[in-house]
């Protein structure tokens, strides 16, 4: 089953531990504080202790959310790839709306 996990934690030491973490457990980046990958049961638990160590008492919030096959099929997507955007602002990265 593939997994979900989000997080919003202030404190930079605090986030790089869970970032390290979850890359340990095999998921790939997906966002700026989100992973995805496949992950069963047993090892989904196992994050879910290690990452409460990892935040302890420390501010902050992690989500970790099974998504079955099926789900995933009814998943949709909205993507601009990096260059495209660039290229769309201009080369100098100027702040205009992007326009294809």
């Amino acid at each position: 089953m593939k997994t979900l996990v989000v997080y919003d934690i202030p404190d930079d030491r605090i986030r790089t531990k869970v970032f390290e973490t979850c890359k340990d457990y095999g998921l790939t980046h997906i966002q700026y504080s989100a992973f995805f990958g496949p992950l069963n049961q047993n090892r989904r638990q196992e994050l879910y202790q290690r990452l409460r160590r990892v935040l302890g008492k420390n501010e902050g919030k992690i989500i970790i959310c099974p998504i079955c096959d099926k789900d995933l099929t009814l998943m949709l997507e909205i993507a601009v790839p990096e260059e495209v955007a660039c290229r769309a602002r201009g080369a100098q990265g100027g702040g205009g709306p992007l326009i294809y």
